[in-house]
Order: C-alpha cells, then sequence, then structure tokens
C-alpha cells in the first residue's frame, strides 16, 4: 500500500494498482514531465489544470494539490473561470501564496493580459512551472488554429520573466512544438559571478594540519568561485591573473618558501590575503617577510608572536588564532591509555577518524603541532616537542610555544605533560569562531568589489 497525502494534509491509502492505472489511463506528457520538476512535499497550486488529474497523480510523495479551472475538478479544487479572470480580480492570491510551486500547463498561451498575471505571480513570490509554445516553434496560422490568445518568442517570453522578477531555472523540451520552464523569484538568489582564485598552501595536502586548512578555505570561497590550488614547488603552473590570491591555509611558513615566485603570484592579483603563521623565526630574513605582508590585503596571522613580530604597526595584520580549531569538537576523551603521536601521524588515514582517534584519549603527547591542538579539545593532559630546524642546530620551530600562549597565556616545558585548562580551551575556540566567521566575510566583500570593478 502506498501512502497518498490530499489537500488536508491528511494521510489516506491508495492501492497501487488504483494509482497505476489511475496515472496510466490518461497520460499527459507535460503533466509527466512538470512531476519531475516538484520536490516531494511541495504544496502545489495547478492554474488551468493542464494536467489534470494525471498530474495529481504523478507527483511525489507528500504534495499538496489544488486546482484552478474553468470548472470545478472535484474536491479540494477551486472554483474559477481562469482565462477570463486570472489575469483579473478572480486570481486565486490566497491559495497562490500559500502554495509552493504554482503549475500552468498548457494555460498561459491562453492568457490575453500576460502583464497583469505576471503582476499576481510577482506578488506571491513562488516558483512556477509552466509549458509555453514560443512562436520560435509554432508560428502563423498553427497558433490561431489553437486559439492562442498571446504570440510571444523566447527571447520575449524571458524578456518577461525578467520584468516581473523571475529567472528561468531550467527548461526541458516536451515534443518539438512546447517547451516547459520552472521560473524562480530572482530575489532569492543572489548574483552569481564566476571569479578565479589561487590557493597556495606549504604542500600537497599531504599533512593533517594542511588537509584540515583546505577543506576550511575551500568551504569559505563562494560556491562559483573557480579554485586553482598550487603549492610552493607548484608556482611556475600559476595563470596569469586571479581574482583574489590566498596565501597559506593557517600552516607556518618559513624561509627559503618566501622567495621571488610567491610574490610574483601576488603582484598579479587582483586582491591577496594570508592566512599562515611563521616558524624557525631566527632564520628568516626581515625583508622577506616584510615584502610577502606588504603585498597582501590583509594577513591573518594565527598566533599574536607573529603580529606581534612582524605585523606591528601595519594596518593590514589582524590576530585571527589558529582557525583549525574549528574542525575539532570540543568533547570528552574515555581511554586512559597514553596515545604518542610522532612526526608520523598516519596521513592517509581519513581525518574524521584520525580526530575520532586523537580526541578519546585523556592523555596525548605530540611532535605535531594540529594533533596536539585537536587534543587540547579533549584531552586532561598534554605534552609536547617543537620540531627542530634540519638548516641549524639549537633552533626549533617555535609553533608550539606560540600556540599556547595564544590559548593559555603561557607555555609549557617541553616533554612534560600540563593540565589541559577546559574553559581557558573553550574560550579560545570561540574567540577564532567568530574571526573566521569575520574572514568569510572579508573574501566575500573583496570578491564582489573585484567584480564590480570589472
Amino acid at each position: 500500500m502506498a501512502l497518498h497525502v490530499n489537500v488536508n494534509l491528511a494521510l489516506r491509502s491508495l492501492a497501487d494498482d488504483a494509482r497505476r492505472a489511475g496515472a496510466c489511463s490518461t497520460i499527459d506528457p507535460r503533466a509527466q514531465l512538470a512531476a519531475q520538476f516538484i520536490p516531494s512535499g511541495s504544496r502545489v497550486l495547478d492554474l488551468g489544470c493542464g494536467g489534470g488529474e494525471t498530474l495529481h497523480d504523478l507527483m511525489p510523495l507528500g504534495c499538496g494539490y489544488q486546482a484552478v479551472d474553468r470548472i470545478a475538478h472535484g474536491k479540494g479544487s477551486l472554483i474559477g473561470d481562469l482565462v477570463g479572470n486570472l489575469a483579473g480580480s478572480e486570481f486565486p492570491t490566497h491559495a497562490a501564496t500559500q502554495s509552493d510551486i504554482i503549475v500552468m500547463l498548457g494555460t498561459l498561451e491562453k492568457v490575453a493580459d500576460v502583464e497583469s498575471l505576471f503582476t499576481h505571480l510577482r506578488f506571491c513570490k513562488q516558483d512556477v512551472i509552466l509549458s509555453y509554445c514560443p512562436t520560435d516553434l509554432v508560428s502563423g496560422r498553427d497558433r490561431e488554429a489553437l486559439s492562442f490568445a498571446n504570440h510571444l518568442s523566447y527571447f520575449e517570453l524571458v524578456q518577461l520573466f525578467d520584468r516581473y522578477g523571475f529567472r528561468v531555472e531550467c527548461t526541458a523540451p516536451l515534443g518539438e512544438r512546447e517547451m516547459l520552464m520552472r521560473l524562480t523569484p530572482t530575489e532569492r538568489v543572489a548574483p552569481v559571478t564566476a571569479c578565479d582564485v589561487a590557493v597556495v598552501s606549504d604542500s600537497d595536502g599531504g599533512t593533517f594540519g594542511d588537509r584540515l586548512g583546505l577543506h576550511m578555505i575551500n568551504a569559505m570561497l563562494p560556491g562559483a568561485a573557480n579554485v586553482h590550488h598550487l603549492t610552493f614547488k607548484t608556482l611556475a603552473h600559476a595563470r596569469d591573473q586571479y581574482d583574489l590570491v590566498v596565501l597559506g591555509v593557517g600552516n607556518c611558513l618559513f624561509q627559503p618558501l618566501l622567495g621571488d615566485d610567491i610574490l610574483n603570484i601576488l603582484s598579479r592579483a587582483k586582491s591577496a590575503i594570508g592566512i599562515f603563521g611563521t616558524q624557525y623565526r631566527e632564520l628568516i630574513p626581515r625583508p622577506a617577510i616584510d615584502r610577502v605582508i606588504d603585498r597582501l590585503d590583509t594577513w591573518y596571522a594565527p598566533y599574536q608572536d607573529d603580529v606581534l613580530m612582524y605585523g606591528r604597526g601595519r594596518s593590514n595584520a589582524v590576530h585571527l588564532g589558529d582557525w583549525l580549531i574549528d574542525q575539532f569538537p570540543l568533547t570528552e576523551a574515555t581511554l586512559d591509555e597514553p596515545l604518542q603521536i610522532g612526526v608520523e601521524i598516519g596521513d592517509d588515514i581519513p581525518l574524521d577518524r584520525t580526530i575520532q582517534a586523537i580526541q578519546r584519549h585523556k592523555q596525548v603527547y605530540s611532535a605535531r603541532l594540529h594533533p596536539l591542538l585537536c587534543a587540547l579539545t579533549s584531552a586532561h593532559l598534554a605534552a609536547y616537542a617543537e620540531e627542530p630546524s634540519g638548516r641549524m642546530p639549537g633552533i626549533v620551530s617555535g609553533k608550539f610555544r606560540s600556540m599556547l600562549i595564544d590559548i593559555f597565556g603561557r607555555t609549557y616545558p617541553e616533554r612534560e605533560f600540563f593540565m589541559v585548562d577546559r574553559d581557558a580551551v573553550m574560550r579560545y575556540k570561540a574567540r577564532v569562531h567568530g574571526n573566521v566567521a569575520k574572514v568569510a566575510e572579508r573574501i566575500e566583500a573583496m570578491l564582489r568589489n573585484v567584480a564590480v570593478a570589472n
């Protein structure tokens, strides 16, 4: 037994055989195609009953149905002289505003005053599914024989829709003479502007932090963004120009990455932001980092150390915080068994499984920065080991120290477990979450300004 929803949204059973028999006896190809455009659960108002009982039977699960025609069509239908009054005072305004989709199959051609009709439809602000025989396909005496009251080409139809605040969402042919169209009120849909964005990361997304960072930036970019992912090793493949260049995905940069190649791509960008920190600061020539920051519209630094050392006095330097904490929910660890995370963490393991595995342990030791950040959202005790420089003995990355000062207001000795201040982690996470939202707003505003300038 299948469940069918009547116009009162009450469930009543309808035998499958009876449903199929009713649907197949007088199948209208327009109704059959229109049913494919209707989402489940929609409240449908059929103006003109072009699909008649066929559309009623073919609609997906959970749909409500009302119809307006010259004569009543059974229970649930509204009585009205459609063609005579549709464009006038008898337009079923209340029923239309209470619907989700308005259907007009084989109706629009017979309405003399289409301007008045679309005035009403614009007021209702609902999606419209309609069929039409444009003059491109049916013209001259054929239209007279069919008693059509208006004669519009496809281009004139689109102009009509645009005047009354509708855009064509999708179309489908109905044989050789007719088109089916779904219209959407344009005020519901923000203008879509294509843009080219380059995202430059430290690696090809192989590490735990880089993979999370790529997820973060991809979620922030607008849907119309054409994204070109680059690494510092593939900058030679950069395009001639970008609307936006995003340097870094929350990772920490160091010498020799801050070279002429990155300056070149930044100089060709219409706008640019940086989302990166620094490490092995003793080895970074001050002019190298200054040249990069000077080319950025905004530098979002993960750590206050970065802002104090390289952003002091700059209007384009902002303390973001380590935005990857947004990827780690606050939770409670359950396993007493200690977890030790070395330099090799198994970066080929799915991110969600890695996060869950880390967050199960109450005591975590990590030689990797972002696994430790993940552990701070769940563990009771944590310890870390800074990564030593391979170029200069005695110099370490400094990333852990910067992150711990931001979160707890202090650092802790290496390789010694400290108690995690959960309230401090919670405050930090909330602060960074708010900052991340501002980054998304800033990216949207920059791309919008670039589009206007073009």
